[in-house]
Parts: structure tokens; sequence; C-alpha cells
């Protein structure tokens, strides 16, 4: 078997890209490739960019805020949140320094409001828990 297949699955949407050549992505380990006939793996790929070729075709660019990927069976399996892909490097690339950037500050920013809340949460409850003694 000289390729595989690539599905793309995101919160609210999944495609699926026949025929590819060659995966290369970043992990916390760096950066690794897949290709046709590789063993079974698994990682969690790191906020950037990825690159896949479908046959000989020019290379696509994939920009995720970090995502979930398997390899098993002639299939690369990658869960995300968002992503974005497009044969243009710097275009994908702007895409990912601009919207997907904006989107991972307002998580962050969520989620440390969420962890002020529960602080606060507990302090109260702990006040409470004074006040009934």
């Amino acid at each position: 078997m000289n390729n595989f297949t690539l599905h793309l699955h995101s919160a609210t949407r999944h495609e699926t890209i026949a025929g590819v050549t060659s995966f290369v992505a970043t992990d916390a380990s760096g950066s690794f490739g897949i290709q046709p006939g590789r063993a079974r793996c698994m990682s969690v790929l790191e906020y950037g960019l990825a690159r896949f070729r479908v046959g000989e075709a020019p290379w696509q660019y994939l920009a995720c805020p970090g995502a979930v990927l398997r390899f098993a069976d002639a299939q690369l399996i990658i869960s995300t949140r968002r992503y974005l892909y497009d044969p243009d490097h710097a275009r994908v690339a702007a895409l990912l320094g601009g919207q997907l950037a904006e989107e991972e500050q307002a998580l962050h920013a969520v989620k440390d409001n969420l962890r002020q809340l529960e602080q606060e949460l507990l302090q109260r409850l702990r006040q409470l828990e004074r006040g009934a003694a």
C-alpha cells in the first residue's frame, strides 16, 4: 500500500482525504513523519503547523491548536477543536498566527476565569462551614 487516508475531526466538521503519501507534524518530542506502512502510533500534536502530501501534489499545510493523532491500519485520524488547511504556507501560517491564536487566548481567559471562580466558591464554602460550626 502506497498511501493512507487522513481523517480530520473537529468540533464542527469532519473531512476525509484519501491518497495521502506523507504527513509531518510536531509533538513534545520534536518533529516526526508518517508514511504508508508505518507501525501504529499515537501522539499529541502541539499548537502549530503540520503538513501532508496527496500523491506527488504540493504539500498542504494544516494549522491546529493542538490535536490527538492516531495512526493504524492505513488510517490517520486527527482530532482537534478546530483546524484549517491550505496549500499556501504563508496564508495558513497567517491564519494560525491570527485567528487560531485569538481563539487560544480567549480559551485561556475562560479557563483562568473558571479557576478564579472555583477558588472563590471554595473560599465561600469554607466561610459558611465556619459560620455553621
